[in-house]
């Protein structure tokens, strides 16, 4: 009992810890959901430090159902070696050159940080929101990040290139758990911490801390594209 539970644990927190940074790399990279989340938080008088937990729960709704169309095709997947190999290595050029895209645009100074500042502008963009007909956050969760072209590619390469690595699947449950629970956690991780900052207006997030953290994650994405990438070369 004691060898399986170990066991269990040794798989279960990789998986989680991975889906986790992969996830915060993501969505601490400049798009429409961030964007979106920002406006949110500033136009919102109470208690608009939640706001990136509820645009978190309409993404992460929206994401649940991706996942399990990828699985609904996933055994068909497996039997077909030139697909397995096709989508580890376009997820892993994807990956690649998300990462590298991320160092080349703080380095080149193509990434913006003014949003840092944006709690000092409440009336900054007060009816774009409204115009669009997204004032609820869990629906414009959803419906933003579905309009966003780079979030279907992501999950057509390199989310199902996640799940063909480790042996995601229905009959795999609690490593399903730790890769869905350990995205959407990376995903929250960083939304409910500028939906704070914006709402409660402290400067302490600098933009040089920001810059750091992002140029670190590239490393790491980098990184984890050319394990993806080997792995399952080896694998198959």
């Amino acid at each position: 009992m004691m060898s399986e539970s170990t066991g269990f644990f040794s798989t279960f927190w990789p998986i989680f810890s991975f889906s986790f940074l992969v996830a915060l790399t993501g969505a601490m990279a400049p798009g429409p959901l961030l964007t979106y989340t920002i406006i949110q938080s500033v136009k919102t008088n109470r208690r608009g430090y939640l706001m990136g937990v509820w645009v978190i729960i309409g993404h992460a709704l929206l994401e649940m159902g991706v996942i399990v169309l990828l699985l609904l095709g996933f055994s068909f997947v497996l039997k077909n070696m030139m697909v397995v190999r096709i989508i580890g290595t376009t997820g892993g050029i994807i990956l690649a050159w998300f990462g590298a895209g991320i160092i080349r645009n703080v380095y080149t100074g193509n990434i913006s940080t003014c949003f840092l500042e944006a709690s000092d502008q409440p009336g900054r963009n007060p009816t774009e929101v409204k115009r669009k007909g997204l004032d609820n956050p869990v629906f414009g969760g959803a419906l933003v990040s579905m309009s966003n072209p780079y979030w279907w590619i992501w999950w057509a390469t390199v989310g199902s290139a996640f799940m063909l690595q480790y042996r995601i699947g229905w009959g795999s449950w609690p490593l399903l758990a730790a890769f869905f629970v350990g995205h959407e956690c990376g995903d929250l991780a960083w939304y409910l911490a500028v939906s704070s900052l914006l709402h409660w207006g402290k400067q302490r997030f600098s933009s040089r801390l920001y810059l750091g953290i992002l140029s670190a994650c590239g490393v790491f994405i980098i990184a984890f594209a050319i394990y993806l990438a080997v792995s399952l070369g080896r694998r198959h």
